[in-house]
């Protein structure tokens, strides 16, 4: 097929994930741009995306994800295992577990303390994305200092919560930890249930609270199943985006202003190389020239590594049987007449954040409770056929650093990804001890008398070598990949960005997805993507708050 004529746009959004979805919609809604979204995946409308418990259908294998598979992992003995990442508009917004979850104020302060270097007044303190935050959230409990109401994703309490659920936060209680009411308010530490992305039973995600007001607005162009290519940089300005649509035809749509780059952790290393701008080194290798040598492109890649804890229960406690024979259709019925009872929850409602070493000390686990039997292999779902508790334990700030590196120059090539999930001593002693305590807390208070067995990590013999080994075997990815084209200071080699994410050595294009952060936030990632979605719109339209930095004693 030949090249169709070029379109002309104020602004290009590469990626319609949760970042990029926000940022299309504020430059449109708020700067009165022209701006051309392309999304290589497919539409939100579906009812299994809608719908809270959609995830459990779609995790195991679906067109709306992507699943990169991980480079052979020799420090867990060569295993191979999937990061799927989401691929229809709205990205991990459309497809996650709705998880409503920001990190907690010290993260937010870490990466101003890390990009005050710049001395260009860009802030990223908890204070200056707390405004942020609070402009997105649409809250249906809460509206004080910490959270806002009245914006467009709707953030909500469980529609349903499991008695399982119920007893996980009256065990952990039992074990000395808080009742914390809002994770996302003054304190993370504690027990509580979790705030969700949905409102009366349906998904809100940022295809829903952003693109889709704007549906009918001619200055937002969506199109779908455009796989870009490369983006268009002439004489060190990034000028344009050449992508594919579904029939196979390429087209090239030039860029008056700035190109926003939103493909997430995974994909935006991957086109910033494929466009000549990454490792000198590395581009050679895969036979592309270099234009601008940025060696942190692609490196640095964190995630959150998440192990289970498996029971099996002594009674019809949790889920798995509710969706068997005339429950499942009591079920339904119940959701389709009055949008309330089991369907309304995503499967998991309660969670934790501990530290498990010294419980005073900041958070290093967050734990979900999933009211069902959860045997995760290779991302293929096993749900045994009985009834019993899975405690995912999450490690939440990682020393470990993977990297995703180009398979070769074919744009349709996956990348090359080695996460390195619990590689440094110090990740696997902490998620080994995090391991521990959720196992007491299945044996333990009221949720210990509903529990027949734990099945895994099963005892007698607990040592670390055992736990240890328990880790490496059921490690995955928590879906939180992030830091791959992160920002940092001047002087810094691997700070692909400045702290206004704008992309060195190169005018006219940012990042604004996960592969900015510096580092990754205490917990879900969807919330800060979104963010970051609409703290680049605010840099683009010149709205963000400046304040110089301190004077230098």
């Amino acid at each position: 097929m030949g090249v169709m004529m070029a379109e002309e746009y104020d602004h290009i959004v590469i990626g319609g994930g949760s970042s990029g979805c926000v940022a299309a919609a504020r430059l449109v809604a708020d700067g009165d741009r022209r701006v051309l979204m392309l999304e290589a995946g497919y539409s939100h409308h579906h009812p299994l995306l809608n719908m809270p418990p959609g995830i459990f259908k779609l995790i195991a294998g679906s067109k709306y994800m992507t699943y990169h598979h991980t480079t052979p992992q020799q420090h867990l003995g060569g295993r191979v295992h999937d990061i799927p990442q989401g691929n229809v508009l709205g990205g991990g917004s459309s497809v996650n577990a709705q998880v409503y979850m920001r990190g907690r104020p010290s993260d937010y302060d870490e990466w101003d303390e890390i990009l005050r270097g710049e001395n260009d007044g860009a802030q990223w303190d908890w204070s200056t994305v707390l405004h942020h935050f609070k402009r997105i959230e649409g809250n249906n409990r809460l509206q004080n200092d910490l959270h806002g109401a009245e914006g467009p994703l709707l953030v909500s309490d469980p529609g349903h919560i499991d008695d399982v659920s119920r007893w996980f936060v009256q065990s952990v209680q039992a074990m000395g930890e808080p009742y914390n009411h809002d994770f996302n308010g003054s304190a993370q530490r504690g027990v509580g249930f979790y705030q969700f992305t949905n409102r009366s039973g349906k998904r809100s995600s940022a295809a829903y609270a952003y693109v889709e007001p704007l549906k009918n607005d001619p200055r937002l162009t969506v199109k779908l199943h455009a796989t870009v290519r490369r983006i268009e940089i002439t004489d060190g300005r990034a000028t344009g985006v050449t992508y594919k649509d579904a029939s196979g035809r390429e087209h090239t749509a030039f860029s008056r202003s700035d190109i926003v780059l939103s493909a997430g952790a995974l994909i935006t290393p991957k086109l910033l190389m494929l466009s000549g701008l990454g490792p000198a080194e590395h581009l050679t290798s895969r036979g592309i020239e270099t234009l601008v040598d940025l060696p942190g492109v692609g490196q640095n890649l964190i995630d959150h590594p998440e192990v289970p804890v498996i029971s099996v229960a002594n009674g019809p406690y949790g889920y798995y049987k509710q969706g068997v024979g005339w429950r499942m259709l009591k079920n339904g019925l119940q959701f389709k007449m009055f949008g309330s009872g089991p369907i309304t929850s995503a499967g998991l409602e309660a969670g934790a954040f501990i530290n498990p070493v010294d419980r005073d000390a900041p958070p290093s686990i967050q734990a979900f409770c999933v009211p069902i039997v959860y045997l995760d292999r290779d991302l293929q779902a096993v749900f045994d056929d009985t009834y019993g508790v899975s405690i995912t334990t999450v490690l939440v700030k990682p020393k470990s650093r993977g990297s995703v590196e180009l398979r070769s120059d074919d744009p349709y090539d996956m990348p090359l990804v080695s996460p390195n999930l619990l590689l440094d001593p110090d990740d696997m002693q902490m998620m080994v001890e995090g391991q521990r305590f959720f196992r007491e807390v299945l044996l333990s208070g009221q949720l210990g008398k509903r529990i027949e067995k734990v099945i895994a990590p099963a005892g007698p013999d607990l040592s670390d070598e055992v736990m240890a080994d328990h880790c490496r075997r059921f490690v995955k990815t928590n879906y939180h990949p992030a830091s791959t084209a992160r920002m940092g200071p001047d002087g810094d080699r691997e700070a692909v960005l400045d702290a206004r994410m704008r992309v060195r050595g190169v005018s006219n294009l940012r990042v604004c997805d996960m592969s900015a952060v510096p580092n990754i936030n205490a917990g879900n990632t969807n919330a800060p993507a979104m963010m970051l979605g609409d703290r680049c719109a605010d840099f683009i339209l010149g709205l963000d708050r400046v304040t110089p930095p301190p004077e230098a004693t």
